[in-house]
C-alpha cells in the first residue's frame, strides 16, 4: 500500500486521470468482448414462429434453464450452438412447435365421452391443420390458413351442398409466388378433401387479392369475359413471338412490325353424327327352315277293336303321298357410321396477321446537299416474308385466315439525319507523326510519361555518379602574363619531383550538379514544355532513341 501511495504521489493529476480512463476502457472492452463471444455462439433454434409457438418454445426453455435470445419481432428463438440439435429433439418429442394449428395428433388421446358433433369438429380442425402445414411447405409461403366447409349429405337432392374451401397465404418478404403455384395449391386442397372440386377452392393473399378465379358450377372452363380476354391475349402473344423469332434474323431488329388478331371460340360441347352408305350393305341375319313329309297308312275294315289289333285285322291300305318344303330368310342392312365428338374449348376460328416492313434508306451527296433516297423491298423479298409469316402462324385459308404484308417507311427512317462526312483517306495518309500525335491525346500522354521516365532515370544516374569519388586532377598554375620572347618550354610549370611528361596533361574540373529542389523545378518545367509543344518533345525523344541505338 505504501508503494502504491508513493507511486500515486509521484504521478501527476493528468497521469492519474489517464490511468483511470484507460482502466475503464479496458474493463468495458473485456466485457464487450465477452458479450460478443456469447452472442456469436448462439444459433437460431426456430425461425418464423407464430406467437403461440414462440410462447411454447420459450416456456420449455425456461423450464430447462436454457439461456436463449428472442428476436425483436418474437419470431426467432436462438440458443447456444452446442445445444441446437439436442433442444430440437426435445421440442419435437414435446410436440413443439405446432405450426399454429394442430393436426391429426388431436386424436392421439382417446376420449370415450366425446359426442359425434365434437368428433366431427375435431376431424375438420385436424384436416385444416394438416393442409396448412402442406401449403406452408411451399418455399415462397410464410404462413397459411385453410378453412373447409365439408359437404352436407341429404336424401333430398335439393338440400345437398358441395364441399368448399378457402386458402389464405402470406408470401415471404422479397419473394413472389409463381403462377404455377396457385393451381398447385388449389389441386392440393381439393385432392385432400372428399367431394371437393378445384373450382370450389378460393386462394387469396393477406391483402385480399384473389389469386385464382373459381369457375362456375357446370362450366368446363372459365367462360367469363375477363378469362376469355386473357386467353385470347395469350394466344396472340404466342403467335407474335413466333413471328418475331422468324422475321428478326431476316429483316433485322426494329425494321418491321408484326401483329396478330385471333378469334377464339370459348364454347364447348358434344357432337354426335350418324351416316348411312346406300352403296354398301351387309348381311345381318340368315334363317333356314325345311319340312319333309313321307307315305301315310290308312286303317281298313270295320271300326272297333278287332280291326285295330295286329294280325287279326286286315292290312291297311297305303295311299301314295310325300311333301318336302324349305324356307330361308336373310336380313341385309346398309352400312352405318356413328361419330361422337367432344368439342374442345378455345379453338381458333380465324386469324388476322399484319406485317409492316420498313424501307431501306441511303443518302446521295454530302453536307447540306445530301438527298435522302428511300428504297422499298423487292417483290421477291415481300413474297418470301409472306410465306415465312404464313408458315410461322399456321395460316389456314379455308378457315378464313388472312395475312397482309405491306412496305412503308417508318417515321424514324424519314427523320434520319445524313451521316457526317468522313475525312478523305488521302488526307489521313499525309499526316505527319507530329500531327498524329497532336490529334491523339492518348499518344500525347504516353509520350509525356516516357519523357518523364527518361529524365527521372537520368537524374538518378547523375545522382549516383556524384556520390562516386572524383579523380584528383593535376593542379596547374598559369601565370598572369607570359614573358615576352619566352618559348613553349618556359611556359610549362612542373610539379616538384615529377618527371617530364611526354605530353601536356589535360585540365579537367569536376562537374557541378544542381541541387534537388532545382531538379524538381526543372522536371516541372520540362513537363509543362512537353504539354505545350509536342513537336519539340517528339524530336528530342527521337534523337535519344537514335543515340541509344548507336
Amino acid at each position: 500500500m505504501e508503494q502504491l501511495k508513493r507511486l500515486a504521489g509521484i504521478l501527476s493529476v493528468r497521469q492519474r486521470w489517464t490511468i483511470l480512463i484507460v482502466g475503464i476502457i479496458t474493463i468495458a472492452g473485456v466485457y464487450a468482448l465477452q458479450r460478443w463471444e456469447q452472442e456469436s455462439s448462439f444459433r437460431p433454434l426456430y425461425t418464423s414462429l407464430s406467437q403461440e409457438d414462440a410462447a411454447l418454445v420459450v416456456q420449455k426453455l425456461k423450464e430447462s434453464s436454457t439461456p436463449y435470445h428472442l428476436s425483436s419481432d418474437g419470431s426467432t428463438v436462438s440458443v447456444p450452438e452446442d445445444r441446437v440439435a439436442e433442444l430440437r429433439l426435445e421440442m419435437a418429442g414435446a410436440g413443439v412447435p405446432k405450426t399454429g394449428r394442430i393436426g391429426f395428433e388431436i386424436f392421439d388421446k382417446t376420449n370415450f365421452g366425446m359426442t359425434d358433433f365434437a368428433e366431427h369438429v375435431n376431424y375438420r380442425r385436424a384436416l385444416e391443420g394438416e393442409l396448412e402445414r402442406s401449403v406452408m411447405a411451399v418455399a415462397e409461403v410464410e404462413q397459411a390458413r385453410v378453412h373447409i366447409s365439408l359437404p352436407q349429405e341429404s336424401v333430398f337432392l335439393e338440400q345437398r351442398q358441395p364441399a368448399k374451401a378457402s386458402v389464405l397465404v402470406k408470401i415471404r418478404r422479397g419473394a413472389t409466388l409463381p403462377d404455377s403455384a396457385i393451381p398447385a395449391i388449389t389441386h392440393l386442397v381439393a385432392s385432400a378433401v372428399e367431394g371437393l372440386a378445384p373450382e370450389s377452392v378460393s386462394v387469396l393473399d393477406m391483402r385480399g387479392n384473389l389469386l385464382n378465379r373459381p369457375k362456375r358450377a357446370g362450366s368446363a372452363a372459365d367462360d367469363s369475359s375477363e378469362g376469355a380476354l386473357e386467353y385470347r391475349q395469350k394466344v396472340e402473344q404466342d403467335l407474335t413471338a413466333k413471328l418475331d423469332s422468324t422475321l428478326e434474323p431476316l429483316v433485322g431488329a426494329g425494321r418491321y412490325r408484326a401483329n396478330v388478331a385471333a378469334d377464339c371460340d370459348l364454347t364447348s360441347g358434344e357432337q354426335s353424327e350418324e351416316s348411312f352408305d346406300p352403296n354398301r350393305s351387309v348381311m345381318v341375319s340368315s334363317q333356314k327352315t325345311e319340312d319333309i313329309s313321307t307315305q301315310a297308312h290308312v286303317a281298313a275294315g270295320f271300326p272297333g277293336t278287332a280291326s285295330n289289333v295286329p294280325d287279326s285285322a286286315p292290312r291297311p291300305t297305303t295311299t301314295p303321298g310325300g311333301v318336302s318344303r324349305k324356307t330361308e330368310g336373310i336380313s341385309y342392312q346398309t352400312s352405318r357410321t356413328v361419330k361422337h365428338v367432344t368439342l374442345p374449348q378455345g379453338t381458333i376460328k380465324k386469324l388476322s396477321v399484319a406485317v409492316l416492313i420498313d424501307h431501306e434508306v441511303h443518302f446521295e451527296g454530302t453536307g447540306a446537299n445530301a438527298k435522302r433516297v428511300l428504297v422499298p423491298p423487292s417483290a421477291e423479298r415481300l413474297k418470301a416474308i409472306h410465306d415465312l409469316a404464313a408458315a410461322a402462324v399456321g395460316l389456314n385459308p379455308e378457315r378464313g385466315d388472312q395475312l397482309i404484308v405491306e412496305s412503308l417507311p417508318f417515321e424514324s427512317t424519314l427523320n434520319l439525319e445524313p451521316p457526317s462526312p468522313a475525312p478523305p483517306a488521302s488526307v489521313a495518309k499525309k499526316l505527319s507523326p507530329i500531327e498524329q500525335l497532336k490529334s491523339d491525346p492518348k499518344l500525347m500522354g504516353g509520350l509525356a510519361a516516357v519523357v518523364l521516365l527518361v529524365l527521372g532515370g537520368g537524374f538518378f544516374f547523375m545522382r549516383g555518379a556524384s556520390k562516386r569519388p572524383a579523380p584528383r586532377a593535376a593542379q596547374v598554375r598559369m601565370p598572369a602574363a607570359l614573358p615576352e620572347g619566352g618559348s613553349k618550354a618556359a611556359n610549362e610549370t612542373r610539379l616538384p619531383g615529377a618527371t617530364e611528361p611526354a605530353a601536356r596533361p589535360a585540365i579537367s574540373e569536376p562537374p557541378t550538379l544542381p541541387a534537388a529542389p532545382r531538379v524538381e523545378m526543372l522536371v516541372n518545367q520540362l513537363r509543362t514544355t512537353v504539354q505545350k509543344d509536342a513537336e519539340v518533345s517528339a524530336s528530342v525523344l527521337r534523337g535519344w532513341l537514335k543515340q541509344e541505338k548507336a
